[in-house]
Formats: C-alpha cells, sequence, structure tokens
C-alpha cells in the first residue's frame, strides 16, 4: 500500500514537472519570439533612418546641382547679352569712324553749281562752297543719318571740307560739282530735314544752286580711307 501510494506520488511529480517544463519552454520559445522580432524591427528601423538619411542627403545635392544650373544658365545669358551689346557698341563705334562700309535705306542729294549766267548777280553765290557742303552734312547728322559721304569720300568726325582754289578738298581729295551727298538712316527723317521749309536746301535754292534730294534704298557707303583711320586699324591690330 505503501509502496503505491510512493508511486502514485511520484507519478504525480513527474506529470507535474513535466508540465511545468513544457510551460517552460513554451515561455521561453515566446520570449525569443518576442526578442527576435524587437531586435528585427530595430534593425529595420535602423535602416529606414539610414535610407531616409541618404535620401535627403540626395535631394539636397539635387537642390545644390539645380541652383548652381540656373546660375550658370543666368550667368551665360547675361554674359551672351553683354557680348551682344558690346559687339552693336563697337558696330556703331566703327561705324562712327567710318571703319567698315554701309549699305541700307536713305536719301541721296545732288547739288550743282547754278546755270544763271546772269552777270548783275554776285557770281561767287551762284557756286557751291565748302560751307555750304558743311552745313547740308550738319543738318544730316542732326537728323540722324548713320553714314554719309560726298562725292563718295566717306565723312567722319575727322573729315575736313575745305576749299581750295576754284574746287573743294575732303579727306585731302579734291571734289568738284556735282555734288552728290549720300546719307544712310530713317528716309523720313533724313527727307524731312532737308526739305523742310527755311531749311538748308531752300537757300541753296534761293542762290539758284540746283538741289535735288530724293529717296533711295540699298544706298552704299564705303568705309573710310584717310590716314587717320588707317593708323587707328594698325592701333588695334
Amino acid at each position: 500500500m505503501k509502496n503505491t501510494k510512493a508511486y502514485i506520488s511520484i507519478a504525480i511529480i513527474c506529470v507535474v514537472l513535466a508540465t511545468a517544463i513544457t510551460l517552460q519552454i513554451r515561455t521561453m520559445k515566446k520570449e525569443n519570439s518576442v526578442v527576435s522580432q524587437a531586435f528585427a524591427n530595430s534593425e529595420l528601423k535602423d535602416s529606414l533612418l539610414e535610407w531616409k538619411e541618404k535620401s535627403e542627403n540626395a535631394e539636397k545635392d539635387l537642390e545644390k546641382s539645380a541652383k548652381e544650373l540656373e546660375e550658370i544658365r543666368q550667368a551665360s545669358t547675361t554674359n551672351d547679352n553683354s557680348a551682344e551689346e558690346k559687339q552693336e557698341e563697337l558696330k556703331k563705334y566703327n561705324q562712327l569712324l567710318g571703319l567698315t562700309d554701309v549699305k541700307g535705306n536713305g536719301i541721296i542729294i545732288t547739288v550743282s553749281d547754278s546755270s544763271n549766267d546772269n552777270t548783275a548777280i554776285d557770281l561767287s553765290s551762284l557756286i557751291v562752297h565748302d560751307a555750304d557742303l558743311r552745313n547740308l552734312v550738319n543738318e544730316l547728322a542732326n537728323a540722324g543719318a548713320e553714314a554719309i559721304s560726298i562725292n563718295d569720300e566717306r565723312i567722319v568726325s575727322s573729315t575736313c571740307i575745305t576749299c581750295a582754289g576754284n574746287v573743294i578738298q575732303i579727306n585731302g581729295n579734291k571734289v568738284g560739282s556735282p555734288f552728290v551727298i549720300k546719307a544712310i538712316g530713317n528716309q523720313e527723317s533724313l527727307y524731312g530735314a532737308i526739305t523742310r521749309p527755311g531749311g538748308y536746301t531752300y537757300m541753296l535754292k534761293a542762290r539758284s544752286i540746283q538741289v535735288e534730294s530724293k529717296k533711295a534704298s540699298n544706298i552704299e557707303i564705303s568705309k573710310f580711307t584717310g590716314a587717320l583711320t588707317q593708323k587707328y586699324m594698325k592701333s588695334t591690330n
């Protein structure tokens, strides 16, 4: 009887121990699973943070590159505009000095000595003088002429129009009547300045000087070939 009770007690103890061991094992597995999951979540979180940082850095680099590209584009545009402006200024400067051939619309004025043979009239008033040509050039220049020539002599700031006996000298070259004055620029402005009532051509006609003014297209005026221009061109080469 005692042995039977002892066996029963031992069996109960074994069952309890087995149950306890089983529960312990299950608890440990569950805890390990939770720890593993937490560790995995921690790794995932670190990885996400790392990629987020890389993405933010890449975005910053992209913004920086885009900003630099825009600055370069603006600088390029500014330089292009500046270059165009300088080129335009150089063109006007060369044109003013007469260093380039010019072609365009404008007017042509032909001025000739009077054919009046009335001896009662002062003969000096019947011929075209250097001062007459200078006054006409000034009127054209004031009206905005871009280029002027007289008998194919280019008129520039250094041009001298002087009287030499019975002929007139322009740029040191002798020219005579008829004087063909070409002016390139706005046709209406030039023509209006020359033909306006009270203008200098009216004064010339009052002296019986022959004056013909007309608008013209594709007028060609050659560059100035005087000594001063040659000196300037050599100094810029």
